[in-house]
């Protein structure tokens, strides 16, 4: 029997236990889940019995080391920063470990270890990062193996609300954490390479340089840069790639409003505001504006921004009430960011029977016997409701099917991995496909950079 430890029963666990309990007879397994909320990890075992609810708490070394040492494999499903405490019992006892997560500093560093254990530690394998890196390399792959050469690569990702659940002014709801929304883009520049050409974009311009595209039945969209596009330019093997981008996708529009909070200073983390928790909305909205014995708020605010009564984007912040004198923050010494957070999740959080949508977007440009090529590929999915969420879906499957591939010792790699090479993407894209992930192509005339397609 091979015994699967998961820590965490969050909101992404909602597809990754039912499809490993599924598989738990063909590929006799046995799973564990441990929560600190007991009652959340035994409603997710649903009563299976091939399934057992722990309550643990992730900080209690003794009760975490004992708990993976009766296993064969772990999957956490926790915050980042709490995967290395795991990931170094893990390699104390010789485990094999799965997250979603990017890989820090300090998981990296434990590679060359790792691999003298013989262990496979695979990380980013969700949907961003996960699906984007395989769905990426195989079509790259696929080109190089034709004898073409890369010159392009652009790959954007949204978690976005689906059209029939859009009900909001913004075009957006949360279908993941909302404070990586709040605070996205923070603590560094975006960095990426267009047409041979270094760029930079600094946090306080980062939303006002989109770009567009359209996908066919779904409507235009618009990105924006991921902080550090060039660190996949060695996993890629990209680096004589004229272009290389990676961004994040909103519906249009998206990016100029939130512009707005970045240029207030609302989206700040650095530092706690004095009397939050009583704070209202309003006195809120002030703290960032300049004072006037005479100006109202609003009349300061439009001011401040330059924008009219008529704007859209002024529509748009009425839209979450942001000037009421009666609704309180209510989080004591909170900073600018949490307090943002906590007025938004009010206005975009998933109603019971709303659905949420994933949508991943890449540009491959190659040169192929001296003819330049373009080839677009695109992937939606679409959640049932606020619980089973295209989120949860797309960061599960792959996490479950690359949890089965390990214990039946498909891989041959060792050591820190992320899902870039061809025997861990193809059996994981092919077995999407039968859950209805899966990406439409389309091939067109290499266009290049396009600076009549770019805002800012």
């Amino acid at each position: 029997m091979n015994k699967i430890l998961i820590f965490g029963a969050g909101k992404s666990t909602s597809y990754l236990i039912p499809y490993l309990l599924e598989k738990s007879s063909e590929a006799e397994l046995r799973i564990t889940i441990a929560d600190l909320n007991l009652s959340q990890a035994e409603r997710a075992c649903d009563g299976h019995t091939k399934c057992s609810a722990v309550k643990l708490d992730i900080f209690n070394e003794e009760d975490r080391y004992n708990a993976i040492a009766a296993h064969d494999l772990i999957i956490s499903m926790l915050p980042a920063r709490l995967h290395i405490n795991i990931a170094r019992d893990c390699l104390t006892l010789g485990k094999n470990m799965v997250t979603a997560s990017y890989v820090s500093n300090e998981m990296e560093a434990l590679h060359k270890d790792v691999q003298s254990k013989g262990l496979l530690f695979l990380n980013e394998i969700g949907v961003d990062p996960g699906i984007d890196h395989m769905s990426a390399m195989q079509v790259i792959d696929e080109i190089r193996a034709e004898g073409g050469k890369m010159l392009m690569f652009e790959s954007f990702t949204g978690g976005l609300v689906a059209p029939e659940s859009d009900n909001n002014l913004w075009n957006y709801k949360f279908t993941w954490n909302p404070r990586n929304v709040v605070v996205a883009g923070q603590g560094g520049v975006a960095k990426f390479i267009q047409e041979g050409k270094y760029k930079y974009i600094p946090y306080h311009k980062l939303f006002r340089r989109t770009e567009f595209f359209e996908i066919e039945g779904f409507g235009r969209f618009e990105g924006y840069a991921n902080r550090d596009s060039l660190k996949y330019r060695e996993a890629y093997g990209l680096q004589d790639a004229l272009t290389l981008y990676r961004g994040t996708m909103r519906r249009v529009g998206f990016s100029k409003a939130w512009n707005m909070f970045v240029q207030l200073g609302m989206t700040d983390d650095s530092f706690e505001l004095e009397g939050s928790e009583d704070m209202t909305y309003r006195e809120f909205v002030n703290a960032f504006l300049p004072y006037s014995p005479t100006d109202t708020i609003e009349l300061k605010l439009r001011h401040y921004l330059k924008i009219d009564q008529d704007d859209i984007m002024w529509e748009k912040l009425m839209d979450l009430d942001l000037f009421s004198k009666h609704k309180k923050i209510g989080i004591a010494n909170a900073t600018p960011a949490q307090a943002l957070q906590k007025i938004l999740e009010e206005r975009w959080s998933l109603d019971p029977e709303d659905k949420d949508m994933i949508v991943m977007y890449h540009k491959f440009g190659y040169e192929l016997y001296g003819e330049k090529k373009q080839l677009d590929a695109h992937m939606v999915v679409t959640g049932k409701d606020q619980r089973y969420t295209a989120m949860s879906k797309t960061v599960g499957l792959p996490v479950g099917m690359a949890a089965i591939n390990i214990l039946k010792g498909n891989f041959d790699l060792t050591g820190v991995r992320i899902p870039i090479h061809k025997e861990i993407y193809d059996p994981i894209l092919r077995e999407l496909k039968e859950y209805g992930i899966q990406f439409t192509e389309v091939r067109k005339p290499y266009l290049g950079y396009n600076p009549d397609n770019v805002a800012g």
